[in-house]
């Protein structure tokens, strides 16, 4: 291995443990605990080193994003790969979704309620955030109905998630409803 590939590979290393740093203090304190100052000091490098990974907390909050993104699109397809057929795919779908949401609180800020900087539904948006909007869209794609857009579709089926999701976990909606709410919005919003 080459002196540039060892440097690479450490720096790859560094900012996988600056990310994951971030992401275990946001799930355990909230992301106003996550500043370069506490982060330098947990991954033991000054601030100037995280500095040369990522301009600031934004950047560190899109790559957690990015992670994220990439983790709930694995959940996803691997919950709808085990249901048959489309009411259990959609199902299992929906239940993939709040399961991550409930999980990874901090991650499902990064992707979906901060601003990690990051382009969504354009042309410049980056490929972990369209494959996970992929990863709804292959199954509910096919519910969407006769004459209707399976993107548009899938879009407010999402939006009726993040809206299950946010108002679950600020305590607005009581948790123990949440299979009846899946079981509706399944039954109400797909064609099945």
């Amino acid at each position: 291995m080459s002196v540039q590939e060892r440097k690479q590979r450490q720096r790859t290393e560094r900012e996988r443990l600056i990310v994951a740093t971030a992401r275990e203090l946001a799930e355990a304190q909230g992301w106003d605990a996550v500043t370069t100052r506490r982060l330098a000091e947990r991954i033991e490098y000054s601030q100037p080193v995280l500095y040369s990974h990522f301009r600031g907390k934004r950047e560190i909050i899109g790559a957690v994003a990015l992670e994220g993104a990439t983790e709930m699109a694995l959940a996803v397809r691997a919950a709808t790969a085990a249901a048959d057929g489309p009411r259990a795919r959609v199902t299992a779908l929906a239940r993939a979704y709040l399961d991550f949401a409930e999980r990874n609180p901090a991650v499902y800020d990064a992707i979906f309620q901060l601003d990690g900087g990051l382009a969504y539904a354009r042309e410049d948006t980056p490929e972990p955030l369209k494959d996970a909007f992929a990863a709804l869209l292959e199954s509910l794609g096919e519910v969407a109905g006769d004459g209707v857009h399976p993107g548009l579709f899938t879009e407010v089926f999402w939006a009726a998630l993040h809206g299950l999701a946010t108002l679950t976990r600020a305590g607005r909606l009581p948790p123990e409803d949440t299979g009846a709410r899946v079981e509706l919005l399944v039954n109400r919003l797909a064609v099945l």
